[in-house]
C-alpha cells in the first residue's frame, strides 16, 4: 500500500477533521458497510497499482459531487494515503455552487476563484501549504481530468445513479447517496443545511480512509 506520513493540514480544517472522528457512531451499519466495500477497493488499488481513483458522482457536480472529492483527498492525505486520487462529475455540467465553496471556507479552507465571471469558475481549493490545491469546477463525469478507466465510481444522489445505468470504464459502482443541501437555498438554515452536509460527507470520507488505513 502507497502510505507515507500524513499531510499537515490548516490547523482549522485538523481540528474539523478531528472532531468527525469523534462521530464515527453517527454512521449507520449500512453506509459503514458501503464505505468498508470502497475501502477495500482503495486498499486493493494501493497495494497493487499504488495508485486509487475515485470519481464522486451527482447529477450537476455542483455540490455533494464537490465536497466528496474535496473531503475524500483531505482525509487521504490526513492518513498518509498520498495515492489517492478524487475527482468529481456530473451526468451534466453547471457550476460549483458557492453555497459550497462558503461551506468549505467556514471549515478552514483556503479557496481562490482563478476566473470569478465564468459561468464555471475553476475554484483553487488549498488544505495545506504541503499539497497543491485541488481545482474544482463542473464537468460531465467522463471528461478530462477525470479518470476514463480503473476508477471507482461513487454515485452521492438518487437521481445521478439512476441517470448512469452504465459508467464506462469504472472497476466498482458504489452508491454512497446524500441528501442535497439545495432543500436549504434561499431559506435561514441555508447555511447550518449546507455545514451539516459537508460535516457528514467529512465524518463519512474521513471513516473510509481510516479503513484503508487499518486494512492488513
Amino acid at each position: 500500500m502507497n502510505e507515507s506520513q500524513s499531510t499537515e493540514l490548516f490547523q482549522g480544517i485538523a481540528r474539523f477533521l478531528d472532531e468527525r472522528k469523534l462521530e464515527f457512531d453517527q454512521i449507520t451499519a449500512a453506509r459503514q458497510e458501503a464505505l468498508s466495500q470502497l475501502a477495500r477497493y482503495v486498499g486493493d488499488s494501493l497495494a497493487t497499482i499504488g495508485t486509487a481513483k475515485l470519481t464522486f458522482i451527482c447529477t450537476h457536480n455542483s455540490r455533494r459531487s464537490h465536497l466528496a472529492q474535496v473531503w475524500a483527498k483531505v482525509a487521504a492525505d490526513a492518513c498518509g494515503l498520498t495515492g489517492v486520487q478524487t475527482f468529481s462529475g456530473g451526468t451534466e455540467a453547471t457550476a460549483m455552487n458557492p453555497r459550497v465553496v462558503d461551506s468549505l471556507c467556514r471549515s478552514g479552507f483556503q479557496i481562490q476563484a482563478d476566473n470569478p465571471r465564468s459561468d464555471n469558475p475553476t475554484y483553487l481549493v488549498r488544505y495545506s501549504d504541503a499539497a497543491p490545491p485541488l481545482r474544482c469546477f463542473s464537468k460531465v463525469h467522463d471528461q478530462p481530468p477525470n479518470p476514463t478507466s480503473g476508477y471507482a465510481a461513487v454515485m452521492t444522489c438518487s437521481d445521478a445513479d439512476q441517470a448512469c445505468p452504465v459508467v464506462a470504464g469504472c472497476d466498482l459502482r458504489s452508491p454512497i447517496r446524500y441528501e442535497d443541501p439545495k432543500v436549504a437555498d434561499g431559506s435561514p438554515a441555508e447555511a447550518d443545511t449546507y455545514d451539516a452536509r459537508s460535516r457528514q460527507i467529512a465524518r463519512e470520507m474521513f471513516f473510509l480512509m481510516h479503513e484503508v488505513e487499518c486494512l492488513d
